[in-house]
């Protein structure tokens, strides 16, 4: 039972990615990324062309207030293992090469900013240390610390070195956590000591809903999604122009430990305010929006507004392609329109990514641009939805009313247009378009194999798709030569082939996270599967799961075939919380039920929460327990472990680009 329960938990909680400077390849060093083809390079040359970015606010903004950056560009553990390189993506400068969308290679410019930025009096932010940035708000007596990076490691580390340029000895009074995604809570002990938090020296603030949505969003599916986060960021890939160079959102994630302090105090409504050690500020919810957690807010006495993530300097994710729910475009856009109202003042307004606005004037007009890009994405999709256009159909429109396609802060560096549009198309209407011949659809493989066959093998499929990639149609090749890929994944010829697809369309991409995608299934095709280095996730998370999580978590990963015909019924009994659960093994599915007590089960299990967490922890065995008087077991005590024993560990590299 303890190997069981602690490989799934180590595999579920892994959830964070480090920034894969040092990736590893299943089979050996990857093959050497290609230059830009002809076709590439005329595509990437029409869209510089085509941009009407001439106006340098940006870049002003960009590195409005700098102070100082770090000293040492290589952040390290008390080990030496490295944490963040300041330098990887220096080399972007000047105009863009012919592998990287300009529209592009410029936003990765602007995300190249980095160091401690003074925003307003009182008020500063570490930005290029992480995905995500660092908000520092000074008090009456110490620093109130809005978000908190991804890792302790650079947390504690830009920090200090925050503290060191300010002259400041002031402690952190509070932390706010502006929603429920980790690379904004995840390095929250590299700021503050849980013992101040317990203590009432320090506060945290966050959300309604917060925790159940932090621990719970990738949870059921983190396997997933931790596999599908490596395509979406880049993990594995290296720094340079025909490789990463950034998510859009920001330039990667870092490397360390993550870690979660639960809020003391929780915002629930629009227009709450507290005195936090002498600072004002005013609340307003945005639940569903970027997170489904999420919150901004305003500081009457400063006149800045944080926007949280729910306004970035670019068109956000309805859709985010690590898998996540779908969001509500079209309540996203209201949040956005209420801010304009509540804070008509406002003369600076900063974000969990990229950099400030300033001015009252260029804030609301950002702001009316942010509202009807998600407005625009919500209406029309369901437009051409009620017109009869399916998924892919919608996808595939090009029309972005102008004045927004000229706003690079509306532009598709993270999300895109297509994407999204099928994001709102599936969050009201599904998977299904409606067509009875795609309702049971065959497999991928079996797919695959039935398509080559009728085009007349695997050579003439090939020889058709050589003919498409001469011609520059990438997206073509790479639809039809993955079937040939997962028809035959041994065929070397066509996962090369399809390498040059998916790169060029990476090299041409203007989303950073598409460019990720593609480069890092080229790599895979001709590699090897990408294991990247995790952070290591600390015991957090799963002390946060209450234990209805705990316990859907362990009925997820039944091995449902040899949990088939079995039947175990096991009272649970928590002393320390007063909770009595049921937990019932029937139909190969483990119910659990909190209040229920069975009459005759197989055994009860009378416990406290620590020492179940002791258990899935810190490997203690249920007999060991027994005899230290921390479990107590009546009827059968090999219940539980006959459930135990039939749980799974899942593969973190499964496949994606071959079968």
């Amino acid at each position: 039972m303890k190997t069981a329960i602690r490989g799934m938990l180590a595999a579920l909680v892994a959830t964070s990615l480090a920034s894969g400077t040092f990736a590893q390849m299943q089979d050996g060093a990857p093959a050497v990324p290609k230059p830009a083809t002809p076709a590439t390079e005329r595509a990437n040359r029409a869209v510089a062309r085509s941009m009407a970015f001439d106006d340098r606010r940006d870049f002003e903004d960009a590195t409005r207030g700098l102070i100082a950056t770090l000293p040492d560009p290589l952040v390290k553990t008390p080990q030496g293992k490295l944490v963040w390189d300041a330098n990887r993506f220096d080399f972007i400068q000047g105009d863009a090469p012919a592998t990287v969308n300009p529209s592009l290679w410029r936003q990765e410019k602007l995300n190249n900013a980095r160091g401690l930025f003074k925003v307003t009096d009182g008020i500063y932010q570490i930005r290029g240390y992480d995905l995500a940035n660092m908000t520092l708000v000074e008090g009456q007596t110490g620093w109130i610390v809005i978000d908190t990076l991804l890792t302790a490691e650079i947390a504690h580390s830009t920090l200090a070195f925050a503290m060191e340029k300010l002259g400041s000895t002031k402690p952190v009074v509070a932390v706010i956590y502006t929603h429920s995604h980790v690379d904004h809570f995840g390095g929250v002990r590299g700021v503050v000591d849980e013992a101040d938090v317990q203590a009432g020296k320090v506060k945290v603030i966050a959300p309604e809903g917060f925790m159940d949505n932090a621990i719970a969003e990738n949870v059921l599916a983190g396997n997933a999604m931790t596999r599908r986060a490596v395509y979406q960021f880049g993990a594995g890939l290296d720094s340079n122009e025909r490789q990463g160079v950034g998510s859009g959102l920001g330039k990667a994630l870092s490397s360390g430990t993550t870690g979660l302090i639960p809020p003391t105090d929780i915002i629930a409504k629009t227009g709450q305010e507290m005195t936090v050690d002498g600072v004002r500020i005013v609340f307003q919810m945005a639940q569903g929006t970027e997170a489904p957690s999420e919150m901004m807010f305003y500081f009457p006495d400063r006149k800045a507004l944080c926007l949280s993530e729910v306004t970035t300097k670019h068109m956000h994710n309805i859709y985010t392609l690590r898998g996540a729910k779908m969001r509500d475009a079209l309540g996203w856009s209201k949040y956005i329109n209420e801010t304009i109202d509540m804070f008509p003042d406002v003369e600076v307004a900063f974000a969990s990514h990229h950099w400030p606005t300033w001015g009252g004037d260029n804030i609301r007009q950002y702001l009316a641009n942010q509202r009807d890009t998600y407005r625009f994405l919500h209406d029309q999709a369901l437009k051409l939805a009620n017109k009869g256009q399916v998924m892919d159909e919608i996808g595939d429109a090009t029309f972005f009313p102008k004045a927004l396609a000229a706003d690079a802060s509306s532009r598709g560096y993270y999300g895109t247009l297509s994407h999204n549009l099928r994001a709102v198309y599936n969050f009201y209407l599904g998977f299904y378009d409606g067509n009875p011949a795609t309702l049971n659809r065959l497999p991928p493989t079996e797919t695959a194999k039935r398509y080559v066959a009728a085009m007349g093998g695997e050579e003439a499929v090939l020889a058709s798709a050589r003919k498409a990639f001469d011609a520059g149609d990438y997206r073509w090749v790479a639809e039809l030569v993955n079937h040939v890929v997962f028809a035959n994944p041994n065929n070397a010829a066509a996962r090369a082939l399809q390498a040059d697809a998916l790169e060029q369309l990476g090299y041409q991409s203007e989303a950073g996270t598409w460019r990720n995608a593609y480069l890092t299934g080229a790599r895979e095709l001709r590699g090897g599967v990408i294991k990247p280095p995790a952070s290591s996730q600390g015991p957090d998370v799963v002390r946060g799961m209450n234990n209805e999580l705990l316990f859907d978590l362990i009925a997820m990963r039944l091995d449902h075939e040899k949990a088939d015909g079995k039947k175990v019924n096991i009272n649970m009994v928590f002393t320390d919380l007063g909770e009595t659960w049921a937990l019932e093994l029937s139909n190969s599915v483990l119910n659990n039920t909190k209040g229920r007590v069975l009459k005759n089960p197989d055994a009860t299990i009378t416990l406290t929460r620590p020492a179940f967490l002791a258990m899935l922890l810190q490997g203690k065995k249920l007999p060991e327990m027994v005899l230290t008087g921390q479990v107590k077991v009546s009827g059968n005590p090999f219940a539980l472990s006959s459930v135990f024993r039939n749980v799974e560990t899942f593969d973190p590299y499964f496949n994606i680009v071959t079968p």
